[in-house]
């Protein structure tokens, strides 16, 4: 599935719910859907700088395609990570280089987290890209 696809479908299942404080418990479902990061990557090497919480990211690169996995210690956050994860999971290094993920702004996400949680949804997208960019660098130039 495209990126925008999965993007539109984000927002149409967040269009579902009427106030933030459903978002907020969807959020918490999505994150406790998330297939654990193994323990082995639980260290500061994977930790992404600009997060409040503790995020994880690992990024693998196979066939063509980013592979990421992540892990949080809370569990909203842990939720807008597997939303991007979602997102960008499984697609070319390109394509998570250059998209615009409007999803965040179209269902409000920015805007209802605190000033930290938005920094650190900022610090996630500029990691997950940065991970592209050097896959993208290493095997498809």
């Amino acid at each position: 599935m495209v990126l925008n696809q999965i993007q539109d479908q984000i927002i149409e299942e967040f269009s579902m719910f009427d106030d933030w404080m459903d978002r907020y418990n969807y959020l918490i479902e999505l994150g406790q859907n998330l297939p654990e990061i193994e323990t082995e990557f639980k260290t500061e090497e994977y930790l992404i700088n600009g997060c409040q919480s503790k995020v994880w990211l690992r990024a693998g690169y196979e066939k063509g395609r980013m592979k990421f996995t992540a892990d949080s210690d809370a569990i909203i956050v842990k939720g807008i990570v597997a939303l991007l994860i979602r997102v960008l999971n499984d697609q070319p290094a390109t394509d998570v280089m250059n998209t615009d993920l409007y999803f965040i702004d179209k269902i409000g996400l920015k805007d209802n987290l605190s000033p930290t949680r938005s920094n650190g949804l900022v610090a996630m997208v500029k990691k997950m890209k940065l991970y592209a960019l050097a896959y993208h660098t290493k095997y498809e130039n």
